[in-house]
């Protein structure tokens, strides 16, 4: 399905105007203030190099971890700043701040060929609060708007919806356009079968997206933490695996009721799990359905990663997001997530990887060049899969 918002191949002319362009650069960074993995900024920038071919300054403007609207100073942009204009081959230059003299003065000072980044957004409250009078300010710094922010398009903050109201035109950046093509692929054109893989830990972020799948999809793969409050309403011993009680009724009940969805639905037979009680080092693997108290379901079992892989042999699309275990807590815990990609890695379907941590994940095990797509936002791909407009895309100047 083609983008149906103007990107900025419908924009001909830039010479020298200001464009408002939110970017998401949230990148993980070390302990020396080093950004550790660039792919969020290797992405925005086909984006930003074409504004400046239209004779455009970009200025850019993203958030960075959870200040919760307070300065912290580990959290400010100024690391992404070499390796951003090392990529781009121009020099970046840095406000101190998002709005006010600060930013103001940094943008005077922009040359064409130059680009600009403000402060991070979410230093200010009003960012996630989408205030109007932040938006408006925000909208003021530049001549129009581009949103090339894919993994925040799911938010209705100042810099994704509020600044529309008041900066014309306002346009989809490159990375959004390609999010939208491969992911409603997904949603409306799959070639068939279609499977699911769906982890992670919160199983109150994925029920929605369960029951959206059982309907749709031939085969729903579930695993990671959010697993054991399958197991729970099963009435299985989970030791002290994490489980959310106020949503065990709701597993409960797709698992009465399998019969009425049209796709069928695997859950782990074995797992890794740890012993709480030591000092860490004790590891075994057990069925789903026996985990002692003091252990800790950490990983899904081999006896499930051949489950679901032998599955995976006749997909057509697979659609996958949240690991499988804590492969971020402990390498030992890796292992079932790191199969399963490496799995994806070797099929002839087409695997689209719905960001987060499973697209960290795929990165991490080497494989993430031989699949179809990995998506740049978690929670944004997990949206516009289900059919839900995003707020980020709602507000672009339509075709």
């Amino acid at each position: 399905m083609k983008f149906p918002k103007k990107t900025l191949d419908d924009l001909t002319d830039l010479k020298g105007k200001i464009v408002l362009t939110r970017v998401d650069f949230n990148v993980p960074l070390d302990s020396s203030q080093g950004v550790t993995d660039s792919t969020r900024l290797e992405a925005a920038a086909p984006t930003i190099k074409r504004i400046i071919e239209l004779g455009g300054i970009p200025l850019l403007m993203s958030h960075m971890g959870r200040p919760a609207g307070q300065v912290v100073e580990e959290l400010r942009l100024a690391p992404v700043v070499e390796p951003l204009s090392r990529l781009l081959g121009c020099p970046v230059k840095a406000a101190r701040d998002t709005v006010g003299e600060s930013a103001r003065q940094m943008i005077d000072s922009l040359q064409p060929g130059e680009v600009g980044l403000l402060e991070n957004l979410r230093f200010h409250s009003e960012e996630k609060q989408n205030d109007r009078e932040f938006s408006r300010e925000l909208a003021s710094l530049g001549d129009l708007y581009l949103n090339d922010a894919f993994g925040t398009a799911h938010r209705a903050h100042a810099s994704i919806t509020g600044v529309t109201e008041f900066l014309s035109p306002a346009v989809g950046g490159y990375l959004i356009e390609a999010e939208f093509e491969k992911l409603t692929e997904v949603r409306d054109n799959p070639e068939r079968p279609l499977m699911v893989l769906l982890g992670g830990a919160k199983l109150a972020d994925k029920l929605p997206v369960i029951k959206h799948f059982l309907e749709q999809a031939e085969v729903v793969m579930v695993g990671g933490a959010m697993a054991y409050t399958f197991a729970l309403a099963r009435g299985n011993s989970v030791g002290e695996s994490r489980v959310e009680p106020d949503f065990v009724d709701e597993a409960r009940d797709i698992l009465e009721n399998r019969d009425r969805f049209k796709g069928e639905l695997l859950l782990p037979v074995d797992n890794l799990i740890l012993d709480t009680t030591s000092d860490g080092q004790r590891i075994k693997t057990t069925t789903t359905d026996s985990i002692d108290e003091g252990w800790e379901g950490m990983d899904i079992g081999p006896k499930t990663v051949e489950k679901f892989c032998q599955q995976l042999e006749s997909a057509g699309t697979v659609f996958w997001n949240g690991p499988f275990g804590a492969f971020d807590y402990d390498e030992r815990f890796a292992r079932g997530t790191r199969k399963i990609a490496e799995k994806l890695a070797g099929l002839e379907a087409k695997v689209v990887v719905g960001g987060g941590d499973s697209a960290s994940a795929v990165k991490q095990s080497g494989f993430a060049d031989q699949l179809y797509h990995i998506s740049t936002g978690g929670g944004a791909s997990l949206q516009l899969v289900r059919g839900v407009e995003l707020p980020g895309f709602k507000v672009l100047d339509d075709k």
